[in-house]
This record gives C-alpha cells, sequence and structure tokens, in this order.
C-alpha cells in the first residue's frame, strides 16, 4: 500500500496568505491558487484590483506545476526547455488548452520527496511572481516541517 499525502484547506490557507503578504510588500496585485495533487483548486484568491484574468491563469499555472512536478517557467527556459520550439515538448500547452501554463508562476508543492500540490501566481511581471510563489514556498515548507 501507498501512504499518500494530501493537502488541507488550512495548509492552502497559510500558503495563500503568505503570498498575499509578500504581494501587498512588494506592491503588486496577485491572484494566488493552491491546488492538489491533481491540479484542483484548494484555494483561490483575487486581491482587490488584481486583473480578472489572473483567475484562469493562476489556476492553469497550479495545474501545471502540480501535474507535472516542475516549476512552470523550466518549460520555455533557454537552451533546453522542452517546450522551446524544436524541443521534445513544444506545443505541450495544447494538450490542456486553458489549463496548461508554460511561463512564470506556477511552483509545485513538495513534501517528502512527493507533489502534493501547486500553488499559481498570476498578476505581475515574471521577477514579482517568483518572489511572491517563494514566500508561497517558504510558508509551505515551513508548515510541514517536522
Amino acid at each position: 500500500m501507498l501512504t499518500v499525502h494530501r493537502l488541507t484547506l488550512d495548509e492552502a490557507l497559510t500558503i495563500l496568505q503568505a503570498a498575499e503578504k509578500e504581494a501587498e510588500r512588494i506592491g503588486v496585485k496577485e491572484t494566488i491558487c493552491v491546488a492538489d495533487d491533481g491540479g484542483h483548486a484548494i484555494a483561490l484568491h483575487r486581491m482587490t484590483g488584481a486583473r480578472l484574468t489572473g483567475v484562469d491563469i493562476a489556476t492553469a499555472k497550479a495545474f501545471t506545476a502540480a501535474g507535472h512536478e516542475r516549476a512552470t517557467h523550466l518549460f520555455n527556459e533557454p537552451p533546453n526547455g522542452p517546450a522551446l520550439p524544436g524541443n521534445e515538448a513544444f506545443g505541450i500547452n495544447q494538450m490542456h488548452p486553458g489549463k496548461f501554463a508554460t511561463f512564470v508562476g506556477g511552483f509545485p508543492l513538495v513534501y517528502n520527496g512527493n507533489v502534493v500540490g501547486g500553488v499559481g501566481i498570476s498578476g505581475g511581471n515574471g521577477e514579482q511572481d517568483k518572489a511572491v510563489g517563494a514566500a508561497a514556498l517558504k510558508a509551505f515548507e515551513e508548515s510541514v516541517a517536522d
């Protein structure tokens, strides 16, 4: 039998709150989605004034990070990003139209070597989304530390 760890709503809210705090600190209006290991949203928050499109984008980033067990920006990072033209996964985003993101802002949540979910950040530029994602990951790691 396999032991499976699952994110709780409380853990998802801790991640979301840490991300929002960092977004406020750096002055960016973000949408934050925390998804389970199946890529389904557990917690979703669109900060006041954040773009309407952020809901779908953050959700897609969380789905991709959870489902592919990697940060979304790695798909297009030169020179070997698998989703770059000429590489093996070029066009992968067409396999799940509207749900698969290959740009900055999606990060897997890893516990005991297993992906238990993903967090998606949308609303800032790449560096801002990475900073907010780093705060989310730090909060997650602290919440599950033994």
